[in-house]
């Protein structure tokens, strides 16, 4: 995407065209697919988040309820998680990543409380999975607070996503359902939008190889692209590996994310992301 795409996150501001910027995912979480567990207290979370500042992310994303779908591959699927337990998990995560760094911090959530409490922790961002769809009061607290949002696709809940996932038109529903979110935040007052076209949620693993390499599709909306492609089962149904060896599947899916049109790439190993997508920019715009 060309031009500029200059958003203000905190004490930061980032032109997210004018490179590939790194999202580092946090699981405060118990039973996350990729993770789980390993960043269930807030001393190792803090750490983990810290870690990955170092490795040059550009955001945190802290999420403290797993959306891990329910399936073959994933047995019974993700506990949903109380709003009480959810706040207990990420509010002092936060709130000591913000002390300790001026990353901006999104908070992985679909319920407005946890965002209305997140945001005053001193998060930036709401990343909502449902693209405002499943908490009607989400893009008001997102709106009052000033703050930046990711609307994502998803059809269905975590619950029942993968139930045979069937589309007449892949594209064209998933770009008229984060259109709708957008409005609605844009009705609420929400000025800073990202949209994610939902990899793994509700999708054939012909269906998120498809929207990797028709990226370039969602660029119509106006707003920055994130895409969160890491260790995702469309990759395992490639490679045939396990979620702890999938790094090079990863990195390839992010490459293409850019080639395609990515801003952001949401990814667990942000290191290896990172030198990646420096390739992968300097492909998309040969430097001079």
């Amino acid at each position: 995407m060309h031009g500029s795409l200059t958003y203000g996150f905190g004490a930061r501001t980032y032109d997210l065209a004018s490179r590939t910027h790194i999202m580092g995912i946090l699981n405060v979480t118990p039973d996350s697919f990729s993770d789980g567990g390993r960043y269930a207290t807030s001393t190792t979370a803090v750490d983990r988040a810290l870690a990955m500042v170092e490795e040059g992310a550009d955001f945190i994303d802290v999420g403290g309820e797993s959306t891990r779908p329910r399936g073959s591959t994933y047995g019974g699927g993700a506990t949903p998680v109380s709003e009480e337990d959810e706040l207990a998990r990420v509010i002092p995560v936060i709130e000591e990543i913000v002390r300790r760094t001026d990353v901006p911090v999104s908070i992985d959530t679909y319920k407005s409380v946890v965002a209305r409490r997140a945001l005053a922790a001193g998060a930036a961002i709401v990343n909502d999975i449902s693209g405002f769809g499943f908490d009607p009061a989400m893009p008001t607290v997102v709106g009052e607070a000033g703050a930046s949002a990711v609307v994502m696709h998803i059809k269905g809940t975590p619950q029942t996503m993968q139930r045979d996932p069937v589309y007449e038109d892949l594209f064209g529903e998933i770009v008229g359902y984060l259109s709708d979110a957008l409005a609605r935040g844009r009705a609420q007052g929400v000025r800073q939008m990202m949209v994610d076209p939902g990899i793994g949620f509700g999708k054939t693993v012909t269906d998120n190889y498809r929207l990797l390499g028709g990226l370039s599709r969602f660029a119509a909306l106006g707003v920055p692209v994130l895409v969160g492609p890491s260790r995702k089962w469309f990759i395992g149904a490639v490679t045939n590996l396990p979620v702890g060896e999938r790094l090079e599947g990863t990195l390839a899916a992010v490459t293409a994310c850019i080639l395609n049109g990515a801003n952001i790439v949401r990814v667990h190993d942000v290191r290896e992301a990172r030198r990646a997508a420096q390739v992968a920019d300097a492909i998309r715009r040969p430097p001079v």
